[in-house]
């Protein structure tokens, strides 16, 4: 019996050290060495070299000088990466109707250049709340209020909308879409930072 407790836990000690250490060590670096800027989180940086976000979560964007991300319910305020869900309100739910209802009425609002209905993807919540895309067309859609609010011609902001758009994977999987935050950096870098 004493001699099954001591081969017990050797096995212990060494699965432990293999699956507890050498393969999470072994495993992050790989990583580090091949996957360096995706083992790191996708990080972001402005013209500055400072950090400004995530390829892959998306972020609220306020100032009419930026492309606005979908909405999130991730999180009390939204865009919290701790929180990630949805709002689980369903197509009947009178809550949801009168927040897209309010949304649809504050956007025509605030994008007055804007033409035709508000796309969806600026209204529906994504099942996570941080996809950090939204669709070429909801793009396109805010160009008349970022143009006007950086003072410069939409057709040139319409350029770098549509070199922003990413293609369907491998040509059928997916949507085309426009990471905001991509987007935005590449504003700044165009037309300068706004602060």
């Amino acid at each position: 019996m004493k001699s099954s407790i001591l081969v017990a836990l050797r096995m212990t000690v060494v699965t432990l050290v293999l699956t507890g250490l050498v393969y999470p060590l072994v495993t992050t670096g790989l990583a580090q060495a091949l996957f360096r800027e995706r083992a790191n989180g996708s990080l972001i940086t402005d013209g500055k070299g400072h950090v400004v976000g995530s390829e892959l979560i998306g972020q609220a964007f306020a100032a009419p000088y930026y492309f606005w991300s979908r909405p999130s319910s991730a999180g009390e305020k939204g865009y919290d990466a701790t929180a990630s869900s949805g709002s689980n309100l369903g197509t009947t739910s009178k809550k949801l109707r009168d927040r897209v209802a309010a949304d649809s009425a504050r956007l025509h609002k605030e994008n007055p250049g804007a033409m035709g209905a508000v796309p969806n993807d600026l209204l529906a919540a994504s099942g996570s709340g941080l996809d950090p895309h939204i669709s070429p067309e909801a793009a396109r859609w805010q160009i008349p209020r970022v143009a006007r609010a950086r003072g410069v011609a939409g057709e040139r902001v319409a350029l770098l909308v549509d070199a922003a758009v990413e293609p369907r994977e491998l040509g059928i999987l997916g949507d085309a879409r426009v990471n905001v935050l991509l987007l935005n950096v590449a504003l700044d870098r165009q037309f300068g930072a706004q602060r």
